[in-house]
């Protein structure tokens, strides 16, 4: 298939196809990043930026491998097995595990962001805090196989040129690299980002179940919901920076009003003594 990498410099619709799969994997890849960015900073500080890059790296490395086996790929989408009348492929497997899976991360997130006091039973005690990168990446691992697999099925369906999707999953990956810690980083200052993020990650759990029983929800939905979500959140920063700013300069004139009202008490005493005198 590369040997027909040159054909394409030249075909506007490959080109056309690149930029609409480099967005799509961009946007994939967001979902991705999120999940990383809450996970790695639960670890100490001096690991985080070390485990986004692994976990980020293994996300590449899975699609790169997931593109040499494309007729595998293409294969997961074959029903297996059918319950109740509804067939289901490994895909589909795949999608609900893995939405499972999110759903109950983000569920349990929640709970510990709004109840940060463990409850001392078997289930908290092994999920309070993720003390080591271990145990961190090898979380990671399963959310970046099953986005692998999801964006390697959005490739193969909207271009069957394999360079394309290669250049696409590149593009996408470096984002992610350039992005990961400015993210993390902005999550971890701002406390509301993290349960909407959160909540993000809730929903997209929710979508893979979804799809993995055959109910297809529109992408742009789902982003226009995150998008409109993430504008409101940034309104309400604006708002908390601004009335932060205003207590601020409320503090510092009943400073300056308290300073210069010693600074005529002083006086009237000194005038006072000299009275006096």
């Amino acid at each position: 298939m590369f040997d027909s990498i040159t054909p394409l410099l030249s075909d506007p619709a490959a080109w056309a196809a690149l930029v609409t799969l480099i967005v799509m994997e961009v946007v994939l890849g967001i979902d991705n990043l999120i999940f990383i960015s809450i996970l790695s900073n639960k670890l100490p500080e001096h690991q985080r930026s070390r485990v986004r890059r692994i976990g980020i790296s293994l996300a590449l490395i899975m699609r790169l491998a997931l593109l040499s086996m494309i007729a595998w790929i293409v294969g997961l989408t074959a029903p297996v097995f059918t319950v109740m009348g509804n067939e289901f492929s490994w895909k589909d497997i795949i999608l609900i595990a893995g939405g499972l899976f999110l759903v109950w991360k983000a569920t349990k997130e929640i709970h510990h962001t709004v109840d940060p006091t463990p409850a001392h039973d078997i289930l908290d005690k092994k999920d309070v805090v993720i003390s080591n990168a271990g145990a961190a990446i090898f979380q990671i691992i399963l959310l970046d196989l099953v986005f692998s697999v999801d964006s390697i099925l959005t490739a193969v369906g909207m271009t069957e040129h394999l360079p394309i999707m290669v250049v696409a999953v590149l593009v996408a990956i470096t984002v992610m690299l350039l992005a990961a810690d400015p993210l993390a980083n902005f999550i971890n200052e701002n406390p509301t980002v993290v349960m909407l993020a959160l909540g993000f990650l809730l929903m997209i759990g929710m979508v893979l179940i979804a799809e993995g029983f055959g109910a297809h929800v529109p992408k742009g939905y789902i982003y226009a919901a995150m998008a409109f979500s993430a504008g409101v959140e940034i309104l309400n920063m604006w708002s908390r920076k601004a009335s932060t700013k205003r207590e601020n300069a409320q503090q510092l004139r009943a400073q300056a009003d308290q300073a210069e009202a010693r600074a005529r008490a002083a006086e009237a005493e000194a005038d006072a003594a000299d009275n006096r005198a």
